[in-house]
């Protein structure tokens, strides 16, 4: 098995034991332990178990936001309803409802989580958005002052639908309400940064 294949079959497994288990509960051993390899093997990839959350915030990234990703053949809403994953399928869709419940429960009491969550995690996408928006402007399809906050207002316009009630977790409007709110506030974005046509 390539390096490739082995990091991520350690992701995998990690995340399912951590979605079981929690974050206090997820060890190093149990890890090693689900995916058949020694601590050794396991180390040479992950030095520790924060570097194993990270990768799996990291790899769990792309079911929040698409990026990077190839859409330049795509009309800037469809690219942006693309990126902002409207496409996801139910159980990718269930799986990452459950993390992010998981992570932002646990944070409270593991404090280190929330600092793994929005460095791998929050800043990652907002950078891999702000970069995206970047190449548009250069291209001439947007006009943007302030890309970097023009990322951060998307990100809170599409995630500000995400509700976190104690008790019973992440809760988001259904597929059919949530992509229509990603497309009301695609439109919304784009009609403000659309360059006039004179």
């Amino acid at each position: 098995m390539s390096d490739e294949a082995q990091r991520a079959l350690i992701v995998k497994n990690a995340t399912s034991l951590l979605l079981e288990n929690g974050y206090g509960r997820t060890t190093t051993d149990g890890v090693a332990a689900r995916c058949r390899i020694s601590k050794q093997t396991l180390y040479r990839h992950f030095p520790g178990k924060h570097a194993l959350i990270a990768a799996i915030v990291d790899s769990h990234r792309q079911s929040m936001l698409a990026l990077p990703g190839d859409y330049d053949g795509l009309p800037l809403d469809r690219a942006l309803e693309r990126i902002f994953r409207t496409d996801i399928d139910p159980q990718a869709d269930r799986e990452r409802v459950a993390l992010l419940t998981l992570v932002l429960l646990e944070a409270q009491q593991y404090p280190e989580l929330e600092d793994i969550l929005q460095r791998h995690g929050g800043d990652r996408s907002r950078a891999e958005l702000a970069k995206w928006l970047g190449a548009q402007c250069r291209r001439g399809s947007m006009k943007i002052e302030d890309i970097d906050g023009a990322a951060q207002i998307l990100m809170d316009m599409i995630f500000g639908a995400v509700v976190f009630k104690l008790g019973r977790g992440v809760q988001w409007p259904g597929r059919k309400m949530r992509n229509a709110h990603i497309r009301q506030c695609v439109a919304i974005f784009l009609g403000g940064v659309v360059p006039r046509r004179p």
